[in-house]
């Protein structure tokens, strides 16, 4: 029952609170998705059944292809792991015409913890806030310190700290709190 209501609350607040602008209400296109490890990818070379594959982006970032060997995929977009494919496997295939897609994001993993209901780690398939990644641990425990809510990303060799005002954003104050998550980011609800 506790969970029912706590959705409905989020329902009401997501609703109230100023919704997201157009830029960040769009998926992700392919063409800008950074492939990470745990994502499968479905890599083929038209009219080549040989050349057709479904492949895990190792830990390591890498992948093998028929041909080719490994490769790195990770930290690479879509079309440009489709470009290297293509001059690789040009040594082999005369006018080769390769086609790469996400099959499947695993790669896209937020962490929740500290005095939420339900702590973890969270995959996500679309743009997600603060906010809605709070829902998705179930919400706020009531021992928690809603003021001082944190948002820990690495970039660069450096982890930035984003401050989060639970009050705030539900009543629609400060709402450029409320950031899109990021690959590997950890929010922590002290």
């Amino acid at each position: 029952m506790k969970k029912i209501l706590l959705v409905l609350v989020f329902l009401v607040l997501w609703i109230w609170v100023a919704p997201l602008s157009a830029q960040e209400m769009k998926a992700q296109p392919e063409s800008d998705y950074i492939i990470g490890p745990g994502d499968v990818l479905d890599i083929s070379v038209w009219k080549d059944e040989a050349l057709t594959k479904s492949v895990l982006v190792l830990t390591d970032g890498n992948i093998s292809f028929p041909l080719i060997g490994v490769l790195t995929a990770a930290g690479k977009t879509v079309p440009d792991l489709k470009k290297e494919i293509e001059v690789k496997v040009k040594q082999y295939v005369t006018d080769p015409v390769v086609s790469v897609s996400v099959a499947q994001i695993n790669s896209m993993i937020v962490y929740v913890i500290g005095r939420v209901n339900a702590p973890g780690k969270f995959a996500l398939n679309a743009n997600t806030t603060v906010l809605q990644a709070l829902a998705m641990a179930g919400g706020l425990n009531p021992f928690a310190k809603r003021g001082d809510i944190k948002i820990l990303r690495q970039e660069g060799g450096k982890t930035w700290v984003f401050p989060f005002d639970y009050d705030d954003v539900i009543e629609g104050r400060n709402l450029e709190q409320n950031i899109l998550l990021k690959r590997g980011d950890v929010l922590v609800a002290p």
